[in-house]
């Protein structure tokens, strides 16, 4: 019943993120908005509205966030008590994710910041040890990595603040679409060369997916490092520039070698990452399940750590009637979907 569903919000500090479940644990409808934070808080509140015109109705709103880390703020603090007061102009119940301390009214929410912030990754993590005892979360979003080992049915990760995390292999800053590709590689192959790579923010790792043809282009919502066209010239161009090429000095062989060459330094600090949380982890059996934008990307990974590969979407069903893009979504927004079903 509708009035029986809960929706699930991610606010982040680029992205909000909501999905619908029915009564019975079911995706109903994922959505997801741009949401320029560090711009203002108003953007958010665009970004509800915007989210919540395309939802029905629910009984229930169940929040997480990492928005809190916006420049917007001064500190964690101050974003979670502004974030938390902007969620409350939700109609309904709204509760938010604090961890392994569930979830909390508005108020407890705020004096709880250091349990609020960044916890997103908890919910999912949370939600794959329920259905799989023993695995390896890898959720790879639009700007950053998680990689969250589950034992035991919990979660199992050595980092619950952002800087513990960071130095545990858990949290990599690279994702599908925001990273700079100034952040992903010093130097690129060129022409029997290694070419030191500009440090200008000319093109992001969006542009060497789209160059591969790997991008799922409803996933880049933001605009290109240059705000222009989100085309494959455009990207080559773009990835060019950081090396001092133009576009026309190449073919397109070329320009796809060069963006595989950003994939693949990509993909090895992901590996890396990966490699370095498993050796905290016994078992040898675990396997990847896969989440976020860049879950492609993490079938890779799985092969590469000779692990089975799974994907998120199948934790959590679509119910019938979804829309057939219902479950890349559900993998899309992983987060919203877990404090939904956890929330339930």
């Amino acid at each position: 019943m509708q009035d029986a569903a809960v929706i699930g919000w991610d606010i982040g500090g680029a992205h909000l993120k909501a999905a619908w479940l029915d009564a019975e644990g079911r995706v109903l409808a994922v959505r997801q908005q741009p949401c320029r934070l560090w711009e203002g808080i108003d953007r958010l509140d665009e970004a509800m509205r915007a989210i919540g015109a395309g939802l029905p109705p629910a009984r229930r709103h169940c929040v997480t966030m990492t928005g809190e880390l916006a420049d917007l703020f001064p500190d964690r603090a101050a974003g979670v008590a502004a974030l938390v007061e902007a969620a409350e102009r939700l109609p309904g119940e709204v509760a938010f994710w604090a961890g392994e301390a569930g979830f909390l009214p508005a108020g407890r929410a705020v004096d709880a910041a250091h349990a609020v912030a960044s916890a997103n990754w908890l919910a999912t993590a949370a939600l794959v040890g329920r259905r799989h005892p023993a695995a390896l979360l890898v959720d790879i979003g639009s700007t950053t990595t998680d990689l969250i080992p589950v034992a035991g049915g919990r979660v199992a990760a050595r980092g619950r603040t952002d800087r513990a995390r960071l130095a545990a292999g858990e949290l990599v800053y690279t994702g599908l679409t925001r990273t700079p590709v100034m952040a992903v590689a010093d130097a690129l192959p060129w022409a029997g060369e290694r070419v030191p790579v500009m440090a200008e923010h000319f093109a992001t790792t969006a542009d060497a997916h789209r160059v591969l043809g790997q991008l799922d282009e409803h996933a880049d919502q933001h605009p290109a490092a240059d705000g222009q066209a989100k085309t494959v010239e455009a990207s080559a161009r773009r990835l060019g520039r950081l090396i001092g090429v133009d576009l026309h000095e190449a073919g397109p062989a070329a320009w796809r070698a060069l963006a595989a060459a950003v994939v693949e330094a990509q993909l090895q600090a992901i590996t890396r990452a990966a490699q370095q949380v498993l050796s905290a982890i016994p078992a040898a059996d675990l396997p990847v399940v896969g989440a976020g934008v860049g879950r492609g990307l993490v079938a890779e990974l799985a092969r590469r750590l000779g692990r089975e590969h799974l994907d998120f979407a199948s934790l959590v069903p679509p119910a019938p009637g979804a829309p057939p893009e219902t479950a890349a979504w559900t993998a899309y927004c992983a987060p919203a979907v877990a404090v939904a079903a956890l929330g339930r």
